[in-house]
């Protein structure tokens, strides 16, 4: 046998790179030559496609754990600047009170234990309505933010107030537990 013939029974490829293959080797039959150009996809290829998306995939996935986590964050700080405003504006309806300074010094922290509205009654100061304005505020820092979450204000002197809220924003990407947020305001 030929070496042209050993190397088409093996599978030699030709110029145009088609692969050749030889059949009908007995001495009394005649030989016949197929020809044919690969066609298909290979196995490894697909593989190799299925890992590269699903590479893609879980990098989408942590992209959008982030962003979720992340928006949380500011829909928490959106939310102490309402609070914020809350107790300025309540503040501005009970003036007696204010006048009386049963909020200058306030510090309301919701306990670790709160489960429900009603469960920061005490905590407040001053007259029946100040003390309920102070509860409430509590318990909407606590439903709103979470347990844990400090509410203190301060007189400045003149009217101006300061509003502290210190809050736990472990959530966000390089969140610390102790983010505090100011407002200021002159009622």
């Amino acid at each position: 046998m030929s070496q042209a013939m050993g190397e088409l029974m093996n599978g030699a490829r030709n110029e145009s790179g088609v692969t050749c293959m030889m059949a009908g080797i007995q001495p009394k039959q005649p030989s016949t030559i197929y020809c044919h150009r690969q066609s298909g996809v290979g196995l490894i290829e697909v593989l190799i496609a299925v890992l590269v998306l699903s590479i893609g995939f879980l990098g989408m996935v942590a992209l959008q754990t982030k962003a979720l986590s992340n928006n949380n964050s500011a829909m928490v700080r959106s939310i102490g600047t309402i609070a914020s405003y809350s107790i300025l504006d309540t503040m501005r309806v009970d003036l007696a009170g204010v006048r009386a300074g049963d909020y200058d010094g306030l510090s309301l922290t919701v306990p670790l234990t709160w489960a429900e509205s009603g469960d920061c009654t005490g905590v407040g100061s001053g007259s029946a309505l100040s003390q309920a304005n102070q509860n409430q505020w509590c318990d909407d820092l606590g439903s709103l933010m979470g347990p844990g979450t400090i509410g203190d204000i301060t007189a400045d002197g003149g009217g101006n107030y300061t509003i502290t809220i210190t809050f736990n924003d472990e959530r966000a990407t390089g969140g610390n537990a102790g983010q505090t947020m100011i407002t200021r305001a002159k009622l």
